[in-house]
């Protein structure tokens, strides 16, 4: 059976919906055992992933908004609430990881014995997030989804800073006193990763709000598919913005100056057709007809059809 659009979105909403779930046991544990083994690192981990119940939860209502239709007042659709949900979930890095590393930064001065048993729910989040992960980056590329791959970076920041807490843990109980600060420098580490990934996506969502054009090579590709219709004779501009999931495509499509305007119609609604065709990650096309700068002689060519009003 054919998967259609639909299907996909809806698996892509119902995974960030499971997401939520997970991560907010998994926050809940972590708290709850690094407060009661004294560890810092697996607190601030914690914390990391009660931002992750937040992020996980934008998502999913940033999946929502986006795959609505489009409508009179948004003929666009609605794939920039994705994009917002994208940057959201940047800034809450960010945010998060300024408070760790402030709280890793006060404990520092007083390191208190870690217990052997803070590691139990650190390996059950490392197993579950490698899932999650994998998961969300292959739905993400199915849909060409920023909020839904922003969210499969959360998780493998998860994985590094879940390795990190894991090391300073084992690195507090097993080494003191020369390793006694380890927990809480786990932590300020932890906070580095989670702030760097969240400025990378802050910086992929404003790219895409700014209209930002897409790669020298899917533009090429676009010119090719058009350039490849008959009667297309060349590209005077052409650009490219991203809604959502998308592309909108704004094409200057030159033809023979002599056609009638039927006829360059015609040539220009094959070209739309033929780019939304083979290239999936085209929404939409508005081509605009040029004349062509002919040089020699022109092609005499019959006068077109008339037909007789009622006829």
């Amino acid at each position: 059976m054919d998967v259609t659009p639909v299907d996909l979105e809806r698996a892509g909403r119902n995974l960030a919906l499971w997401s939520v779930a997970a991560s907010a046991v998994l926050a809940l544990l972590k708290i709850a055992v690094g407060l009661a083994a004294h560890s810092t690192a697996v607190v601030s981990d914690g914390f990391e992933a009660v931002a992750d119940v937040f992020s996980s939860g934008i998502v999913f209502i940033g999946l929502w908004l986006a795959s609505r239709p489009p409508d009179q007042n948004h003929p666009y659709g609605h794939g920039r609430y994705e994009t917002l949900a994208g940057l959201f979930v940047g800034s809450l890095l960010v945010f998060t990881g300024i408070a760790i590393c402030w709280r890793s930064f006060l404990t520092m001065a007083n390191p208190e014995q870690v217990r052997l048993f803070a590691i139990y729910p650190l390996l059950v989040a490392i197993a579950t997030k490698i899932v999650f992960a994998v998961l969300k980056w292959r739905s993400s590329r199915r849909l060409s989804s920023t909020s839904l791959a922003a969210d499969a970076w959360h998780d493998v920041t998860d994985l590094f800073s879940t390795g990190i807490a894991l090391t300073a843990v084992l690195l507090s109980v097993v080494g003191p006193p020369h390793f006694q600060k380890a927990d809480a420098a786990g932590g300020m580490i932890i906070a580095l990763i989670v702030v760097s990934v969240g400025l990378r996506l802050i910086k992929h969502a404003v790219a895409q709000l700014t209209d930002t054009m897409p790669d020298d090579q899917f533009m090429a590709q676009i010119r090719a598919v058009a350039l490849g219709v008959p009667g297309a004779m060349g590209i005077e501009k052409c650009f490219a913005r991203r809604t959502g999931f998308k592309y909108h495509v704004d094409l200057h499509l030159e033809v023979d100056p002599d056609l009638t305007v039927r006829q360059s119609h015609e040539i220009a609604v094959r070209v739309k057709i033929e780019i939304k065709r083979r290239l999936d990650w085209v929404a939409d096309v508005l081509v605009h007809v040029e004349p062509a700068h002919v040089v020699g002689p022109t092609i005499d060519r019959p006068p077109p059809e008339r037909t007789l009003p009622g006829h």
